[in-house]
């Protein structure tokens, strides 16, 4: 095992970084595909199979991992009915939908800097 030096740089930083509601924004719902996800949601609940299909790129491992993460994190919700075949459907809790702003700033601003550079180069 590993000994951690307690007084390291990056265990400072970590230290530091905790505080800092930027950084803790960008844990919850930061990475490839956690901002996808919640912006498919945006627009109401999805069933597994239609996030599948509007993320061909991702895995069932990362898409079925993700979807927990943001599930522990309260801001995507499953419901499963008990029936066969099993219906399973995802929809953003309050506090999800309470980044629907942020994201749709970050939507913007990407649709902005892609046309930028489309200009440039």
């Amino acid at each position: 095992m590993k000994n951690i030096k307690l007084n390291s740089t990056n265990q400072l930083n970590k230290t530091v970084l905790a505080k800092c509601p930027v950084t803790h924004t960008l844990d919850v719902m930061g990475g490839r595909w956690k901002p996808i996800l919640l912006w498919e949601l945006s627009n109401g609940s999805r069933r597994y199979g239609e996030l599948k299909k509007a993320l061909p790129a991702i895995t069932e491992k990362v898409l079925i991992e993700k979807l927990k993460e943001l599930e522990a994190d309260g801001l995507v919700k499953r419901i499963a009915l008990p029936v066969v075949p099993p219906h399973v459907t995802y929809e953003l809790t309050k506090e999800g939908a309470s980044l629907q702003p942020i994201l749709l700033a970050m939507a913007t601003w990407g649709k902005r800097q892609l046309l930028h550079e489309m200009e440039v180069g």
